[in-house]
């Protein structure tokens, strides 16, 4: 799922204080020689609030049952991002699909400006201050991957310094 990533750190769930977010609920419809059958889709985002984060998509015929497996298939999703404090390190796109998200960090005190889908992975994560756009498809599966683009190709600012092969104290001091 992450091959395209170069810095990408997994997390195991075991331990963690995670909180669940649910992004969106859809019923589906099959017509069949029956009569209608519906069933349900559920996304949600999972996270420690402190930089690990994880979304995942469950289907069954009972709403509470296809979030259950929704979270379930988070946990097994998670990944760790760099934070800068309360906001992320540098500007960012990310992009799936037809989506299309703009990361940019905020000072202390702006807040979250996010839309529903951005802002249930932002604040999934632990990111108090950063601004979003949201452009293309309103899709919430769509936006939360292409979110989860963004997040994936955040570097800090120690792991640019070790892939240049510079020590951090010589980039601050001049």
């Amino acid at each position: 799922m992450y091959q395209n990533y170069k810095n990408v750190e997994f997390v195991k769930p075991s331990g963690l204080d995670l909180k669940d977010r649910l992004v969106s609920v859809n019923r589906v419809t099959k017509v069949t020689k029956g009569g209608r059958a519906f069933g349900f889709s559920a996304v949600v985002v999972v996270g420690d609030e402190n930089g690990v984060v994880g979304h995942g998509l469950g289907k069954s015929k009972d709403v509470s049952e296809s979030i259950a497996k929704a979270v379930e298939d988070a946990k097994k999703n998670l990944i760790r991002v760099p934070l800068n404090g309360h906001t992320i390190p540098h500007e960012q796109k990310g992009k799936f699909s037809g989506a299309r998200v703009f990361l940019m960090p905020a000072s202390l005190g702006t807040g979250v400006i996010a839309g529903g889908s951005v802002r249930a992975v932002v604040e999934s994560v632990g990111i108090s201050d950063v601004l979003s756009k949201s452009q293309g498809s309103s899709n919430p599966h769509n936006v939360v991957k292409a979110t989860f683009d963004a997040l994936l190709r955040l570097r800090s600012a120690s792991t640019v310094a070790k892939q240049r092969g510079i020590s951090l104290e010589k980039v601050f001091k001049g």
